[in-house]
């Protein structure tokens, strides 16, 4: 698991091609503001746990939220930062799960639309904690 967290005072996203026709269609970006962005890439090698992933995924992003005083979570699908990839699915699930405990730690959390490249607009401020790198 690689996991880029960035503080942004603004985060926006416009879904532009859908690269994974399995998942659900999106048409509409979305706008937040002072939220953890996390760029998350799922090794292959994650797949064999998805509870102890799921778990240390949950306590960083709390963990970061807190250096940055936010209860704003948005989870981005970033399959960049690793030489393997899990599988879409799982990763689609691994995201669904950390989103369902962190809004059950009462964190406002979303996801980024899946399976999409993306137009970013980010904006975000140039302090040492606004952006933290965990590879696990």
């Amino acid at each position: 698991m690689k996991l880029l967290m960035i503080y942004c005072d603004k985060f926006e996203y416009q879904p532009t091609v859908k690269t994974l026709d399995e998942f659900e269609e999106i048409h509409n970006g979305a706008a937040f503001e002072k939220t953890l962005v996390a760029f998350i890439h799922a090794e292959e090698t994650d797949e064999s746990d998805i509870k102890s992933v799921e778990t240390k995924m949950v306590k960083n992003l709390k963990w970061a939220a807190k250096k940055n005083d936010t209860k704003s979570v948005l989870l981005h699908s970033f399959a960049h930062l690793a030489e393997t990839k899990a599988e879409p699915n799982y990763t689609k699930e691994l995201f669904d799960r950390v989103e369902a405990r962190m809004k059950h730690a009462d964190y406002a959390c979303a996801q980024t639309a899946f399976g999409y490249f993306m137009d970013l607009n980010i904006q975000a401020p140039g302090i040492s904690q606004a952006r933290i790198y965990k590879s696990f």
